[in-house]
């Protein structure tokens, strides 16, 4: 059975610098100099643009809203919560305060150019980590002023620009700032540099790991740091890496919490309470899933169907029949009950965002 409404839960912007160049503010407001360079850092030593065109997928990769509402109107879709592009470096950059305003010209820059064109396009936006009080202050202002439904946290910094992981309590008010405007955070891959593979020199091979990988990094993190046993509504998602790992990082973190709980010395944060199993059954981490990918089912039989979540990835290497085959496949699945369904594709999109 179809679902009534499908929801898309994680798409993409292609944000461009000449357009971002707009929305800064001073002293870089029309300051050309800065068009000379490119405004985020390189994900790794890959250029996608170059992937895509050997792909063949795309005659031109103009993306914009209204581009975004026609792939909605053809797929079916009511709509979609959008990621950055080239933003997902984001955690990289170096300099304080250009991460600072490039942040908040960003987030101007999707306002002005995607939600006040249709409220079926929100936002994730980008807070500067850099400085944690001036991302909470971004938060707040992206969320209450500007509509976004959370904010993006780049899943690895290359050990540059952010270098602590997720998880660690300088970034806890952050995370109690969502949890007081009940928005979620969602940890989103692409950067492979520093992951330890560096050295592979074909990019499908870098791709089928540079999401998982640093995702594990950040999930092991945020569970072994305590952070949802102190933030008690706090709700984050790990997308773009399939579920595949999830059940294995279950083992993993419960093997490695075992071993210390009760001792009078532990290897973990004293924060921490709350046995992994019993974090993931929590219902406050979500994964975003994969059409054909067999494992999902195993997911599902170890926390059940409410933290999954359909995600286009529209327009990375995805053009809209690779997104309605993605749909197709997940429809025509056998394994799946018409509840999973319904959550994969609209419930638990809801639940998570909640706005």
């Amino acid at each position: 059975m179809r679902p009534k409404r499908i929801l898309d839960g994680d798409g993409h912007v292609i944000e461009r610098d000449a357009e971002l160049f707009e929305y800064l503010e001073a002293p870089y407001a029309k300051n050309t100099s800065l068009l000379g360079y490119p405004f985020f850092p390189t994900l790794d030593g890959y250029s996608r643009g170059a992937i895509i065109a050997r792909m063949g997928l795309y005659a031109d990769y103009n993306i914009t809203s209204q581009n975004w509402l026609d792939t909605l109107d053809k797929m079916g879709i009511e709509s979609t919560v959008l990621y950055p592009t080239a933003g997902l470096s984001f955690t990289t950059i170096q300099d304080t305060r250009w991460a600072i305003a490039l942040a908040r010209a960003y987030n101007d820059w999707f306002h002005d150019r995607y939600y006040r064109k249709s409220k079926r396009l929100r936002a994730m936006a980008l807070i500067p980590l850099q400085s944690v009080p001036e991302a909470v202050k971004e938060l707040r202002r992206a969320v209450t002023e500007l509509g976004a439904v959370g904010a993006v946290l780049p899943a690895n910094s290359a050990d540059v620009g952010v270098r602590q992981l997720l998880g660690h309590p300088d970034f806890w008010p952050v995370y109690e700032e969502a949890e007081r405007l009940n928005v979620p955070i969602a940890t989103h891959g692409a950067p492979s540099m520093n992951l330890g593979i560096n050295s592979m020199i074909h990019f499908a091979a870098t791709q089928a790991l540079e999401h998982p990988i640093s995702q594990m990094i950040q999930l092991t993190s945020f569970v072994m740091e305590g952070v949802f046993d102190r933030f008690k509504t706090l709700r984050v998602g790990f997308l773009e890496a399939g579920t595949g790992w999830v059940p294995y990082m279950i083992d993993r973190l419960d093997r490695a919490y075992s071993g210390w709980a009760g001792k009078e010395v532990r290897e973990y944060s004293s924060f921490m309470k709350t046995s992994p199993s019993d974090v993931f059954k929590s219902g406050r981490l979500y994964f975003s899933c994969e059409g054909g990918e067999p494992s999902m089912r195993t997911l599902i039989d170890r926390i059940g169907s409410r933290n999954i979540i359909f995600a286009s990835d529209y327009p990375h290497e995805s053009n809209v029949e690779r997104a309605m085959h993605e749909v197709d496949e997940l429809m025509s699945r056998d394994d799946l009950t018409d509840e999973a369904r319904q959550n994969i594709f609209c419930d638990n999109i809801e639940r998570f965002y909640a706005r």
